[in-house]
């Protein structure tokens, strides 16, 4: 990166800081990303349209969400960070998000908490999904197909409507 070892070891104590930090901070900007999604969303409706611009930009922070979950695994400093500075701060945001379109009748009634952890959790296994559930060459469209599939089961459920 052109920066010496003796530099950066000025602002971190060992490696795992600089891990720590490095995650962080990507989630932190993914978490940006997401809430601009969201306050930016013309309709309720939108979220197939939303998740599609997420997976199609999912390859941009793929490295990142690998090693996040990967180290978050063996490093409980970065596991609590990334909980208490991340995974509490989306969670708190999408619920508000659901409360909103509950209360306007767009949502049928139901806990927004569980909502946003439901999406939240969809939204991170589509983020692996270009490399996991779609081929890693998976087209523009089957991309988009993925994402509205998602959406729609989020949004109608798996059950014939009666």
């Amino acid at each position: 990166a052109g920066v010496a070892e003796g530099t950066l070891f000025r602002h971190f104590e060992n490696k795992k800081a600089i891990l720590i930090e490095v995650a962080t901070q990507g989630w932190i900007d993914i978490l940006t990303d997401l809430l601009t999604e969201l306050s930016e969303m013309g309709s309720y409706k939108a979220v197939a349209q939303m998740m599609r611009r997420r997976m199609m930009r999912m390859g941009e922070n793929a490295d990142l969400m690998r090693v996040c979950f990967m180290e978050a695994q063996f490093h409980p400093e970065l596991r609590d960070r990334i909980q208490s500075e991340v995974i509490i701060k989306m969670t708190d945001v999408a619920e508000a998000f659901f409360e909103t379109a509950i209360e306007r009748g767009i949502y049928r009634p139901m806990k927004p908490k569980i909502l946003a952890q439901v999406f939240l959790g969809m939204f991170a296994v589509a983020g692996f999904s270009h490399n996991t559930i779609l081929d890693s060459d998976a087209s523009p469209k089957e991309i988009q197909e993925m994402a509205e599939g998602i959406a729609d089961i989020f949004l109608n459920g798996v059950l014939v409507k009666e």
